[in-house]
C-alpha cells in the first residue's frame, strides 16, 4: 500500500514540476486587457460611394496619385498616378519651395494591364531623381483647367545623427476601420515623414474574380495620405492575385503595374525586394512569397546586401517582410518559419535593429530573441534572449476586411513582450545614431492612444551587455 501511494506521490510531484518548468518557460511579456467594442464580426468595405473613393472632378482628372521613393540615397520620388478613359499629359511640373518661377519637367511612362474582364486606367509613372535633400517640393499633374497640385518633403542627406521619423501600417484594406486607421496617422501630433508599409494594400482578391476596381478605390481611398509623403511598398500574399481557374497565372500583375519600387537603384531585379538608405536608416525590403531559398536570386542579393550597409552612415537596419517570423497568434502561427530558418541567422549577425512584418491581423512585439543554434544533434530548437537579435514587430491591424485575430497562445510565451488584437498604426522615432521610440498607437472609438511602446538601443552602436539566456 506504502508503495503505492509513494509512487502516487512521486508522479504528482514530477507533474507539478514539468508544469512549474512549462510556466517558467512560457513565462511571456503583457497580454493588454483592453477588450474592443464587438459591432459585426468583420468590418464592412467602405462603399462604393462613400467620400474616401470620390472621384475627382474633371474629365479624364488624375487621380489615385502616390509617391514612394525613387532612388536609393533619398533625394529621387516616383510619381504615379492614373488617367481613366485616355493617356492624358504624361508630364510632371515640379518646383522647390523657393523657385516656383524655375519649374522642371519630367515625362512619365504609361502602361496598362488586363486581368480576366478588368482593363485598368493609363497607369502614369515618373522618376526623379534631381531633387535637394531636406526640401520641399511641389509637382503638378494633369493640364489645364483640371491639373492638380500636390507637395513633398525630400528626406535630410543619409547620416548617423539625422533624425527622421517612420510610420508603420500594415494589411490596410479599404473598410471603416482602415479609414480610422489612416485618419488616425494623419492627425498624429508625432507627424510621420513617411510610411513603411508591411504588406496588404486593397485586398481586391476577396472579390469575386478578384475585382480591380477595388484596387482602384483604394487608390483613391490613400491618396490623401500617399500622394503627400512617400510610402516604402512591401508585397503581401493578397498582392499575389494568382488565379488560373480564370486564366490569371501571373503573379503580382496588378500590384507590379501599379506600384513601383526603386529596385534598380539597389541592384535587385525584381521589384519585391530591394533597399533603400533614408536619413539615418537603411531599409531592406523582402519578398517572402517569392523565392528565397539558397542560391536564388533573392538569396544572392541578399547575401550581398547586408554585406554593404554602412552602419558609420546610417546606423539604423531595418528590415520589412510581410510574414512574421515571431508572433503568439493561432492563426498563422510558425508560416514565417522557412523563412526564419534561412535568414535569421544573417539578421543577428548584421545586426538587425528591427524588423516589422504583417499577415497577422493583431498587434505584437518581441523581446530580442533568436533561435539559431539548433543542429541535428544538440536539439537547441527554443528562442534564447539575443541582445544581436532585432525586436521583432508585427503590425498587421490596419483595419481590412478579413478581421482581427483574437486566439493566442497561452500561456503567453517567453519571447512576447507585448501583445493586443486591435487595429492601429504605429510610429518609430528615430532621434540619434543610439536611440529610437517606437510606440504603437490603437484605434480606440474616436481617436488613437498610445497603447505600447518601447525605447530601441541601436545594436551597432549599442554599449556592450551580456547576453542572457531566457528560463
Amino acid at each position: 500500500m506504502s508503495s503505492r501511494s509513494d509512487l502516487t506521490i512521486m508522479r504528482v510531484c514530477f507533474i507539478i514540476f514539468l508544469l512549474g518548468a512549462l510556466v517558467e518557460l512560457c513565462d511571456g511579456g503583457i497580454t493588454s486587457e483592453y477588450v474592443r467594442a464587438r459591432g459585426s464580426d468583420l468590418p464592412d468595405d467602405m462603399p462604393l460611394d462613400s467620400d474616401v473613393f470620390k472621384v475627382p472632378p474633371g474629365p479624364n482628372a488624375p487621380q489615385q496619385v502616390h509617391i514612394t521613393q525613387g532612388n536609393h540615397e533619398g533625394n529621387g520620388v516616383i510619381i504615379s498616378w492614373v488617367t481613366p478613359s485616355a493617356p492624358g499629359s504624361n508630364t510632371v511640373r515640379y518646383w522647390n519651395e523657393n523657385g516656383e518661377s524655375k519649374k522642371k519637367q519630367a515625362e512619365a511612362t504609361i502602361n496598362i494591364y488586363r486581368f480576366y474582364n478588368y482593363t485598368s486606367g493609363y497607369i502614369h509613372h515618373c522618376v526623379i531623381d534631381d531633387l535637394e535633400f531636406d526640401m520641399k517640393y511641389y509637382y503638378e499633374i494633369g493640364c489645364g483647367k483640371w491639373h492638380r497640385r500636390f507637395w513633398f518633403f525630400t528626406p535630410p542627406k543619409p547620416g548617423p545623427d539625422v533624425p527622421y521619423t517612420f510610420g508603420l501600417i500594415g494589411d490596410l484594406g479599404q473598410t471603416y476601420d482602415s479609414n480610422r486607421t489612416l485618419s488616425h496617422y494623419e492627425m498624429n501630433p508625432r507627424k510621420g515623414q513617411a510610411v513603411l508599409f508591411v504588406g496588404d494594400l486593397s485586398y481586391a482578391d476577396r472579390y469575386p474574380l478578384h475585382d480591380n476596381n477595388r484596387w482602384d478605390t483604394w487608390g483613391r481611398f490613400v491618396e490623401r495620405s500617399v500622394a503627400y509623403q512617400p510610402w516604402i511598398w512591401t508585397a503581401g500574399n493578397h498582392e499575389i492575385d494568382f488565379v488560373p481557374d480564370i486564366g490569371e497565372t501571373e503573379p503580382f500583375k496588378p500590384y507590379k503595374n501599379r506600384y513601383h519600387t526603386p529596385y534598380k537603384a539597389s541592384g535587385s531585379i525584381s521589384p519585391l525586394w530591394y533597399s533603400i538608405k533614408r536619413a539615418s536608416a537603411y531599409i531592406i525590403v523582402m519578398s517572402c512569397y517569392s523565392s528565397y531559398g539558397i542560391y536564388t536570386p533573392q538569396y544572392k542579393w541578399l547575401a550581398k546586401e547586408f554585406e554593404r550597409v554602412n552602419r558609420t552612415e546610417t546606423p539604423w537596419l531595418i528590415v520589412l517582410i510581410h510574414c512574421p517570423f515571431y508572433h503568439s497568434y493561432v492563426h498563422h502561427y510558425m508560416e514565417g518559419e522557412t523563412v526564419r530558418v534561412m535568414y535569421e541567422q544573417w539578421f543577428v549577425k548584421y545586426k538587425v535593429d528591427v524588423v516589422f512584418a504583417g499577415h497577422v491581423h493583431a498587434y505584437e512585439r518581441s523581446e530580442r530573441v533568436s533561435n539559431i543554434a539548433y543542429n541535428i544533434v544538440n536539439g537547441l530548437c527554443e528562442p534564447i534572449s539575443d541582445e544581436s537579435a532585432p525586436v521583432y514587430i508585427t503590425i498587421g491591424d490596419g483595419g481590412n476586411s478579413e478581421g482581427l485575430l483574437t486566439d493566442m497562445m497561452q500561456p503567453q510565451p517567453s519571447y512576447s513582450a507585448f501583445r493586443e488584437p486591435s487595429f492601429g498604426h504605429g510610429l518609430l522615432d528615430i532621434k540619434n545614431r543610439t536611440h529610437a521610440y517606437f510606440n504603437w498607437n490603437r484605434n480606440q472609438d474616436g481617436y488613437s492612444v498610445e497603447a505600447d511602446s518601447v525605447w530601441l538601443l541601436n545594436r551597432f552602436w549599442r554599449a556592450p551587455e551580456k547576453t542572457l539566456v531566457v528560463a
